[in-house]
């Protein structure tokens, strides 16, 4: 079963590394799927001793994963447009009405 879990790991790893060779940036959210389907298959195979063991926490990883790397980029992108907004405080104002009479 340790077999299982460690090929299902190698697998991932691979996944990655092919990734990573095409010079194209991974989203937060994609290497937070990948990190956790790993963990959470590894995790899964050794506590269920089966092959559904690993399959149930690779998905529940891999969800988790996803949701954690998603609160990641948003968190960045709000850290980004605060700092755009300090570097130019003359294109961030608000708009007010004004009457005309």
């Amino acid at each position: 079963m340790i077999y299982v879990c460690l090929f299902v790991a190698f697998l991932l790893t691979l996944t990655v590394n092919a990734q990573a060779q095409t010079k194209k940036k991974m989203s937060p959210q994609a290497k937070g799927a990948i990190i956790g389907g790993a963990g959470g298959a590894v995790a899964g195979g050794l506590i269920g001793h089966n092959v559904g063991g690993a399959l149930i926490g690779g998905a529940i990883g891999a969800g988790g994963g996803y949701v954690i790397g998603n609160e990641k980029r948003r968190a960045d992108e709000k850290k980004r447009r605060a700092a755009w907004r300090r570097a130019h405080p003359k294109h961030h104002h608000h708009y007010t009405k004004t009457t005309t009479h």
